[in-house]
């Protein structure tokens, strides 16, 4: 009795492991690209240049707003920044860290650029879980005019932000709580 227990919780945490590593999977193969709102915003984590190319093409992306902010000279950048005038797609440089919170006017900035740039949008940050689901979550409610909940969806484990204050990236959860108020939300 006592073995069948003991088999039966291996079994449940098998279980859970391999549900947990094709998740992670998931988000690693399809580069943590989601739609957040058809024809107008998506994300993701950094992007090459093919994979810029398959989202130029399929979803006729416009302007990338890279959220890791300028990096002349390192391969990541300089492939995004060269892919993009090939692709005539408007490159947006804006600087942002998980680890800390955006103030009002960083936030306000962030949202004029949403507002002026052709649209479709692909903003990006390393992993397309923090600073992009933040980004996500500010244009969701302050262009989109989406309810709360809704915005702070775009800050959630389904994208691999985890939102604990033990986390480094909690950072972007508090701004997101700071920022309610001039979002039009009840700060809750």
């Amino acid at each position: 009795m006592r073995r069948a227990w003991l088999y039966g919780f291996a079994g449940l945490v098998l279980l859970a492991f391999s549900a947990v590593g094709g998740y992670a999977a998931d988000i690693l193969l399809n580069n943590n690209f989601n739609e957040v709102r058809p024809g107008e915003l998506y994300r993701s984590a950094q992007p090459d240049a093919l994979e810029i190319a398959a989202y130029a093409n399929r979803y006729k992306i416009k302007t990338i707003v890279n959220l890791r902010g300028s990096n002349p000279g390192t391969l990541w950048y300089d492939s995004e920044v060269a892919a993009s005038k090939v692709l005539g797609i408007t490159h947006v440089d804006f600087p942002m860290s998980a680890k800390r919170q955006l103030t009002l006017a960083q936030a306000q900035a962030l949202v004029e650029i949403f507002r002026t740039a052709q649209k479709p949008i692909l903003i990006h940050c390393e992993a397309g879980a923090d600073r992009s689901g933040l980004a996500s979550a500010l244009y969701l409610a302050a262009v989109s005019k989406a309810d709360e909940a809704t915005a702070e969806r775009q800050l959630s484990i389904r994208f691999g932000h985890i939102s604990s204050p033990l986390s480094a990236a909690y950072a972007m959860d508090l701004t997101f709580e700071s920022l309610e108020p001039w979002l039009g939300f009840k700060n809750s």
